[in-house]
């Protein structure tokens, strides 16, 4: 059976399952019931905006965020989704610290609660360096469904590269409504 990098270390049951959706033509269906329709967070300002408002809810007292911004190289340069960076630096005698949020580029068009999920896992690591319990806790505490999203995510991503998409991209001219390709 083809090992899918988005979900290597799920059981042979899941995969099974998915393997099924795939070759049923089903994924995009199963996708689209839950998540029928993309965010529209689309710049960098609205996604830090859409960032700081989940920050100032469950981490007010956190490190501040310097920018917030989609970056379309993360996937291929870095085998990540999201991008947590912490810079320090010294300007004249003081000591400046910038935390910086980076998303995937791919999330521009996906289901809002993906993004959510991204970004909740990303501001967690101003709490939590490590993946360990008490980071996957808080990603929990900021987004109760956290790992539910996280495995519909992969699939979400399992399917593009299948070379599939769930919706067509309104920046791009003849855009309609809904692609289940």
């Amino acid at each position: 059976m083809r090992q899918w990098k988005y979900l290597a270390g799920y059981s042979d049951n899941v995969t099974r399952q998915v393997r099924q959706l795939i070759d049923e033509n089903k994924l995009a269906e199963v996708l689209l019931k839950k998540y029928p329709t993309p965010h529209e967070v689309r710049t960098d300002r609205s996604l830090y905006d859409f960032a700081m408002a989940i920050k100032n809810e469950f981490l007010r007292n956190s490190q501040p965020l310097s920018k917030v911004a989609y970056d379309g190289k993360i996937g291929l340069v870095h085998q990540a989704l999201g991008l947590h960076s912490f810079v320090s630096r010294v300007q004249g005698g003081k000591l400046k610290a910038k935390n910086e949020i980076r998303v995937a580029s791919v999330f521009k068009l996906a289901p809002v609660e993906f993004l959510r999920m991204i970004v909740v896992h990303e501001l967690a690591h101003l709490k939590e360096r490590d993946h360990d319990k008490a980071f996957y806790r808080l990603c929990e505490h900021m987004e109760p469904a956290y790992h539910q999203l996280e495995f519909d995510m992969r699939l979400y991503l399992t399917h593009l590269d299948l070379g599939g998409s769930l919706y067509l991209d309104p920046e791009k001219p003849g855009a309609a409504a809904l692609a289940m390709v």
